[in-house]
């Protein structure tokens, strides 16, 4: 099989992840993870996490806010290496945070490493969502 479409079945295996992230369990991305201290995440809600046992946890809090979501990629461009690839495109799709209906439309970058023979995602950064940072501001309780 072409390396590209190794990358695309690693891409589509990550987009399963994430909508069933987007429906409430977000135990699917721990397969298509690499588990390495070099792992990244910039969220379209929040901040840099920095290794798997940063970037595992928000993928859990976010599962444990979420219910009826999808997440569509479109306008997809892989470019392949030798163990190193990366993806481009844009995500849209819409969530249902903590009861309120969230829609986005973000560009994305993925990256995905070849481990063990199969290709990993090692970094996923998307654009900040100013409807999901919004509802996340006013749900956390004012200062004392």
């Amino acid at each position: 099989m072409a390396a590209e479409d190794e990358v695309r079945q690693a891409s589509d295996r990550f987009y399963a992840a994430l909508n069933r992230m987007a429906n409430g369990d977000a135990s699917p991305m721990s397969a298509v993870w690499a588990h390495s201290g070099d792992v990244t995440t910039m969220h379209p809600i929040g901040v840099r996490e920095v290794g798997w046992d940063q970037v595992r946890p928000v993928w859990e809090q976010v599962a444990s806010m979420c219910s009826g979501g999808q997440v569509r990629l479109h306008e997809q461009l892989i470019r392949v290496g030798t163990d190193l690839t990366y993806e481009l495109g844009v995500e849209d799709g819409e969530i249902t945070m903590a009861g309120e209906r969230v829609a986005f439309n973000e560009r994305v970058t993925n990256i995905y490493r070849r481990e063990g023979g199969e290709w990993k995602i090692v970094h996923h950064h998307s654009d900040p969502s100013a409807a999901g940072n919004d509802l996340l501001r006013r749900l956390q309780p004012p200062p004392q």
